[in-house]
């Protein structure tokens, strides 16, 4: 079954930071890795759900004209409300998928640390949603931890898999260690995906 939501308020109420976003090393690369990856300079309209105490939906707002960021804990939402409040470009909302679902399209979709707490039901549903939501050529960001966690409905690894099957989307980035799996696609809509030396004319 899908995780329920209380697995993650009660994560919160004992601890402002559970996973130590803003203090390990680790998230601090994986967030610079994430926004490198991105092969656009600059995105309209991005979704980010399950966005945390919003770390991550800060880097994103210096790169997209408006964030849309959703969280199921109201503790976390509070957190990732004040950390963007600076940025102005950024909608930070109390809300979870797939229960619920933004009204699209977008040309970014983040889907980060996320995926691998869905049941089957539950994860095709968030991943069709994402692809229907999508703009031309828009972008889906993945990013997974591989290891072990018994609160983990599925691996980051299977999350992924489940991923690269949806068809319409065609993956132009993959980077894989030991610790996490960050793949990136885009949308086939947008005609052939084109390297970002091609877009520079550099090829």
């Amino acid at each position: 079954m899908t995780v329920d939501g209380s697995y993650f308020d009660a994560m919160y109420s004992s601890c402002d930071d559970p996973w130590g976003f803003r203090t390990r090393w680790y998230e601090q690369r994986k967030r610079a890795l994430s926004m490198a990856a991105l092969p656009r300079e600059r995105y309209g309209r991005a979704f980010e759900p399950g966005c945390a105490i919003g770390l991550l939906t800060g880097e994103l707002a210096s790169r997209c004209d408006r964030v849309l960021a959703w969280e199921g804990s109201a503790e976390a939402a509070s957190q990732a409300r004040e950390e963007s409040a600076a940025a102005g470009n950024v909608l930070v909302r109390r809300a979870r998928v797939p229960a619920e679902w933004p009204e699209g399209p977008f040309d970014l979709v983040v889907l980060s640390e996320l995926l691998y707490y869905f049941d089957d039901a539950d994860l095709a549903s968030v991943l069709d949603r994402t692809r229907e939501s999508l703009g031309p050529g828009g972008t889906v960001l993945a990013v997974h931890w591989r290891h072990t966690v018994p609160e983990h409905v599925r691996s980051g690894d299977d999350a992924h898999l489940a991923l690269a099957a949806v068809p319409g989307l065609v993956r132009m980035v993959e980077h894989v260690e030991e610790d996490f799996l960050l793949e990136l696609y885009q949308a086939g809509d947008g005609g052939e995906p084109v390297s970002v030396a091609r877009a520079g004319g550099l090829v």
